[in-house]
């Protein structure tokens, strides 16, 4: 793992060289090596932020996180500070990276101004009524000069997969979310509104990668967990703890057995390169 360090409020190194294997569960580096469609975002995410060596970054998440994508981003190199929007997800990540994080909100990103180099921003969009105060905060922690990163699901309730997923009964609720998600003209839009500057896009999980997770979700939210919809925690679409993952843990033994056959299928998503996928990122600059 590369050499890294945790930044405080002020930008300035709370841990130096911080090179301390993870310690405690694994699970989720476990889970994450069964994830298409999360491999698939890191990959863009990296490509997109570049070196990060010396710099001063910021992760923001809302949900869906057990801390493996900060684990790889800490081994990306650079100094980190994570935010999380679920507070009742922080215990597990901290545990999991032997850091802390700060609890967030839409409205507030409890940093102070122009602190960091890159901000990423995984997801958070399409759980806000109004991104507007959001975007805004992105600009005020976002250096001169810097970057912010932020990913969505693709909008637009035509897609082919986003019609079986409401009819299934997978719609934008199940998953925590306020709308189906944003496409890549209006986050370019949305982000233009508060001042920054697009610079880059992409998008991940095309047809063949996201009917195969919608399968994956389908089964743990309508038939795997067990829960009624009033247990089970807003958004929750896959397990979320150590133990959640237990009880799960002969399903997830099968799974892992057909996974080969599952990340073979997911490549023919390269079939489809001229297509957007089913999620989307757009890099913006801080002028």
């Amino acid at each position: 793992m590369a050499s890294s360090t945790h930044s405080n409020a002020s930008g300035d190194p709370a841990h130096e060289g911080n090179s301390t294997p993870v310690s405690g569960p694994t699970w989720q580096l476990e889970m994450f090596s069964k994830s298409l469609k999360k491999r698939q975002k890191l990959e863009l995410l990296l490509q997109q932020i570049g070196d990060t060596s010396g710099k001063q970054c910021l992760l923001i998440t809302n949900g869906d996180n057990n801390g493996v994508l900060n684990f790889q981003f800490r081994a990306h190199g650079g100094h980190w500070t994570w935010v999380e929007n679920e507070a009742d997800q922080i215990p597990e990540i901290e545990a999991f990276l032997g850091e802390p994080v700060r609890a967030g909100r839409a409205d507030s990103i409890p940093v102070e101004d122009a602190t960091f180099d890159v901000v990423v921003s995984i997801d958070v969009h399409e759980h806000l009524e109004d991104c507007r105060p959001f975007n805004q905060e992105l600009f005020r922690v976002t250096r001169p000069g810097g970057m912010t990163v932020v990913t969505t699901p693709n909008g637009g309730n035509w897609r082919p997969l986003t019609v079986l997923k409401n009819l299934v009964g997978m719609t934008p609720e199940k998953y925590g979310h306020k709308v189906v998600g944003y496409t890549i003209p209006q986050h370019q839009a949305m982000v233009r509104e508060v001042g920054f500057q697009p610079i880059d896009s992409g998008s991940y999980s095309r047809f063949f990668t996201e009917l195969i997770e919608l399968m994956i979700n389908f089964a743990y939210v309508m038939v795997l967990s067990g829960k009624s919809s009033e247990e089970r925690p807003e958004g929750r679409i896959a397990p979320g703890s150590s133990e959640e993952l237990r009880t799960m843990g002969r399903q997830f033994k099968l799974y892992s057995r057909v996974f080969p056959f599952l990340d073979a299928v997911s490549k023919l998503d390269r079939l489809l390169f001229p297509f957007t996928g089913y999620a989307v990122s757009v890099v913006a600059r801080r002028p």
